[in-house]
């Protein structure tokens, strides 16, 4: 029975999955990959630390599945979107990678929403330019390292990078490639986009785009040596994570929203045509004549583990030295705070907002009589707000009947219902611990045939998914609560950039 690898780049960890051909995990290997944060709002990471961690956590996945290198029959990577990795002209980094944390293009973004660029580019490319995009960082990379823009010889995303290491192949695929510079109606670039944002001069520098399934190239005898992984095993083209995770958890589909909650609120919906809204991202889909609408924030479960890093960080630090799971034991509380009345409120807006970088995170209502359990129960109803916010413009657009959740967060019932209570809708979890690294083995299936699409999923996914349907009463009691945390975060708008220039930083 073949096997197949998936890479999965978060904005922190990497990670590297052997699957077997029914979707079964054989291993798992996992590598930090430290950020760097050189100034305020830039945040970046080595691209050569990025390669050496990555084809670490290969070489352990591999070593350990239990079956020789040469059983595994294709390779695919997914991570991260948005932000750049840039090669100069001889193919080697140029300067750091920047995450899709990094706020540094903030005015830039701001700017072409003032001077009509921004309008312009959600006509032309489905989606406003905003701070980590591809668009916005290579405007302020030309505003403000001239030197750098110039020497531009490749823009890539965070796996076409690692794609390039392991085939020496320059592109990218059809889902990455929509991220700024695609015409929303063809799904191609188009030779008026690049000038909307005065980046003309980069038209030798955007890959070559590829089908998510397609086969972009074969691994190196260098990236076989680094990585344990056979010679000219076939490496397929990959995709977006966002849409790797939806892929991978069972939620590719028309009629439902899949949800990501980790750093990122993360929320999507697969269309037949293309329908362009300043309240989403209109990107191209895994096939072309296919649209995937996200309607994203940084704004979800981080919130969640900051507050239990920096809150409750002793004891929870002490029930990890002793093998227990602090998650499980803190549940109870926030149990017990959800079945009595509290006025507590919190904007999950620590990491950004939907509202744009300046709006803060804040607990409202809060009274000395409640305790950290209340704390607690707000921090995850706001998050969930902040996905409704999301979801609900998407039912504007897609009227989509049901959810499908995904990330960290959702391994918790207590979590997942309240998702469905909070949306008012059906919200199902899959059993995928690495959702993303198997939709990303899914295109490497596919490119070598071993699966008819990326979308024929092997596992049985019934037996796999746990459903939640929307409790009518709690329900309504959530809708008024969330209209009391919507009501706060349009009377804080004014309020929020003056509560940032307490602390002004450099751009």
């Amino acid at each position: 029975m073949p096997l197949l690898l998936g890479i999965d780049n978060g904005l922190t960890v990497t990670k590297a999955v052997v699957f077997d051909q029914t979707g079964r995990p054989l291993s798992v290997a996992r590598r930090r990959v430290p950020q760097i944060m050189p100034r305020p709002r830039h945040v970046e990471r080595d691209m050569a630390v990025l390669w050496t961690q990555s084809a670490a956590a290969i070489a352990e996945a591999v070593a350990t599945c239990g079956r020789p290198a040469g059983d595994i029959a294709a390779v695919a990577a997914t991570a991260h979107g948005d932000g750049i990795y840039l090669l100069d002209h001889e193919a080697q980094p140029l300067g750091n990678g920047i995450l899709s944390l990094d706020s540094r293009a903030g005015d830039v973004a701001a700017g072409w929403q003032r001077d009509g660029t921004a309008e312009q580019a959600l006509t032309r490319t489905g989606q406003m330019p905003h701070a980590s995009a591809p668009s916005a960082l290579l405007g302020w990379i030309r505003a403000n390292q001239p030197d750098r823009f110039a020497r531009i010889g490749h823009v890539l995303a965070c796996k076409d990078w690692l794609r390039f290491c392991l085939t020496g192949q320059i592109a990218t695929d059809l889902t990455e490639a929509s991220t700024s510079f695609t015409d929303v109606a063809t799904q191609d670039y188009a030779p008026d986009i690049l000038g909307i944002f005065g980046l003309k001069a980069l038209a030798h520098a955007l890959p070559p785009i590829l089908a998510p399934d397609r086969i972009a190239g074969a691994v190196t005898p260098q990236a076989a040596a680094a990585t344990g992984l056979a010679e000219g095993t076939p490496v397929a083209a990959g995709l977006h994570d966002v849409t790797a995770s939806a892929l991978g958890a069972g939620g590719y589909a028309q009629g439902t929203v899949a949800i990501v909650a980790g750093t990122y609120s993360i929320n999507e919906t697969v269309f037949d045509r293309p329908r362009v809204d300043a309240r989403w991202f209109c990107r191209n889909g895994l096939k072309r004549g296919e649209w995937n609408s996200m309607s994203i924030s940084p704004a979800s479960a981080a919130n969640y583990d900051w507050f239990l890093d920096r809150l409750c960080g002793v004891e929870r630090r002490a029930a990890e030295v002793a093998g227990r799971a602090f998650h499980a034991e803190i549940i109870p509380e926030i149990e017990a705070a959800m079945a009595r009345p509290s006025t507590a409120i919190f904007h999950p807006f620590l990491f950004g907002s939907p509202l744009g970088p300046v709006a803060s995170a804040g607990f409202f209502g809060l009274r000395g009589w409640q305790d950290r359990g209340d704390m607690l129960r707000a921090v995850i109803e706001g998050i969930a707000f902040n996905h409704r916010h999301h979801v609900d413009a998407l039912r504007d657009g897609f009227a989509p009947q049901a959810a499908r959740l995904t990330g960290g967060i959702s391994r918790s019932p207590l979590f997942a219902q309240l998702f469905a209570d909070a949306l008012g809708m059906p919200v199902s979890v899959s059993d995928t611990d690495e959702a993303a690294a198997w939709g990303a083995a899914l295109c490497a299936g596919a490119a070598i045939g071993l699966y008819p699409s990326p979308t024929q999923d092997p596992r049985d996914l019934a037996a796999l998914t746990r459903a939640y349907a929307p409790d009518p009463d709690r329900s309504a009691a959530l809708a008024a609560r969330y209209a009391l945390f919507t009501d706060l975060t349009h009377a804080l708008a004014p309020l929020w950039p003056r509560i940032e220039a307490l602390a002004p930083t450099e751009g």
